[in-house]
């Protein structure tokens, strides 16, 4: 008999389920195709299953056709990509995560005060790419303490300091730490301002890891925060692997284990979490069960324009919204 522990929480959060929601939406409410600038959230079953209803994904703008429906990630996207949509006349909708956008303001706010401001996050990253996009003036990408280290700025006596929202905690405070080191006059928030549902899956992951010897995290390869709850489950002492899919277990992994933990990315469905369930039954009898956790209870609403499409066309069928 093996033992599964599913972390709580796990999976969706709340910026990512609006996204998802806002391109169902858009299908709803226009004639297929529309288009999302890059994956609407970084999971394949996700862009499969709404490729399978109407839905294309490319990479840039440009391949959008002039007038056509264009949603934005919920990764955010830089003031330039916003300007060529409205210059091709696309029928933009923003699924950028809230939180994200919490981000890019107090950058904004920084800004106007004319801070050099330090972002702390991965390099090329959506999220980062679309956040360096969104404010004027300095900004400086950082990504570990020695970073930190090599670091100039213009005015060290009025620097400010924002992160990217699915980082690790563990090693975001580090790096706060050494910028504050460095600079103790610096600005920003508290290392608590990062995503909540990233801290709660975190969370989740190390309290799961002093039950069981082996971790599952469920999520893509380019996912941010399933790549961070693999590293903190490493961290924590227990062997842990990122897996897509139940495709990619090795049944060398689970060899002499009697207690196995699965969580999952902020991006990658349950049902997919279930597959994996489903395919440790064919290695081992299994009892199931579920952590002690968060419940996370947190919903965003949908962008007004699509709130308020979607009541006219509710009203004009005769159908509630």
């Amino acid at each position: 008999m093996m033992k599964v522990i599913l972390a709580q929480p796990r999976g969706f959060c709340a910026g990512v389920d609006r996204a998802i929601t806002i391109v169902e939406k858009a299908l709803e409410l226009h004639a297929s195709p529309i288009y999302v600038r890059h994956e609407i959230v970084h999971n394949r079953r996700v862009v499969e299953n709404l490729e399978a209803k109407g839905v294309e994904f490319v990479d840039e703008i440009e391949q959008i056709p002039d007038e056509a429906v264009a949603v934005f990630s919920a990764h955010g996207v830089s003031q330039k990509v916003e300007q060529d949509a409205s210059e091709r006349s696309l029928q933009s909708i923003d699924a950028t995560c809230p939180l994200v956008s919490k981000v890019h303001k107090e950058g904004q706010r920084y800004a106007a005060q004319d801070y050099d401001i330090i972002l702390i996050g991965h390099e090329n990253h959506p999220e980062v790419e679309g956040t360096l996009g969104r404010i004027s003036g300095p900004v400086f990408l950082v990504s570990t303490v020695e970073d930190v280290e090599t670091l100039e700025v213009q005015n060290p006596e009025k620097v400010a300091y924002i992160t990217q929202t699915t980082l690790s905690v563990d090693d975001t405070r580090e790096i706060i730490e050494a910028l504050r080191k460095r600079f103790p006059n610096i600005a920003g928030p508290d290392v608590k301002d990062i995503c909540y549902a990233t801290q709660n899956r975190q969370a989740a992951v190390r309290a799961l890891a002093e039950q069981v010897e082996l971790i599952l995290v469920v999520g893509a390869k380019n996912s941010s925060n399933s790549n961070r709850l693999c590293e903190v489950a490493s961290d924590s002492g227990v062997s842990s692997y990122l897996i897509e899919d139940p495709s990619t277990i090795d049944p060398e992994w689970l060899r002499g284990k009697e207690a196995v933990g699965i969580t999952a990315g902020a991006s990658t469905p349950e049902e997919l979490v279930q597959d994996v369930i489903e395919a440790l039954r064919e290695h081992a009898e299994l009892e199931v069960s579920t952590m002690d956790g968060i419940e996370e209870n947190v919903h965003f609403p949908l962008p007004s324009s699509l709130h308020q499409a979607t009541k006219r066309k509710a009203n004009s069928t005769g159908k509630v919204a």
